[in-house]
C-alpha cells in the first residue's frame, strides 16, 4: 500500500465538508481531473473500506486511503479519486486562517463545487 505521509497543518481550521458518499453516490466530479477550493486544504477521510487518490501531476504514485490512513489534499493541485470497492468517504475542508482573522458561519467551501458535480 502506498499512503500518504502528509498531515494537516498545526494551525488549520475545519470549514465545511461534504456528505458521507459511497461507490454509488459519489459526487461525479470527484471521480475527475478537478481543484480544491482556492485557499483550502482539503482531507479525504474514508470511513469504511478504500480508496485511492492521484495527483494529475503525478499519475505514477497512485496513493491508497482507509480509515487510518487520510490524503491531504492541497489546494489548486489537480487530482481525482478511484474507487475501487466498497466504500464510505467524506472530503473535509479546512483552512488557516490569517493572524486574528476568524472564521464565519456561513462559508460553505466546496458547496459550488459539489453542487456543480451531482
Amino acid at each position: 500500500m502506498n499512503f500518504q505521509n502528509e498531515v494537516l497543518p498545526q494551525d488549520a481550521v475545519k470549514v465545511g465538508q461534504t456528505p458521507n458518499m459511497t461507490q454509488e453516490t459519489a459526487i461525479k466530479g470527484i471521480l475527475k481531473n478537478h481543484l480544491a477550493p482556492k485557499g483550502k486544504i482539503g482531507l479525504v477521510v474514508v470511513e469504511e473500506g478504500s480508496l485511492q487518490y492521484v495527483w494529475e501531476d503525478d499519475k505514477d504514485n497512485v496513493l491508497d486511503a482507509d480509515k487510518d490512513h487520510h490524503i491531504v489534499i492541497e489546494a489548486e493541485r489537480y487530482h481525482h479519486v478511484v474507487i475501487t470497492g466498497p466504500v464510505v468517504f467524506r472530503v473535509e475542508f479546512y483552512k488557516v486562517l490569517a493572524s486574528g482573522e476568524e472564521h464565519k458561519e456561513g462559508d460553505r467551501p466546496g458547496e459550488a463545487f459539489c453542487s456543480s458535480c451531482g
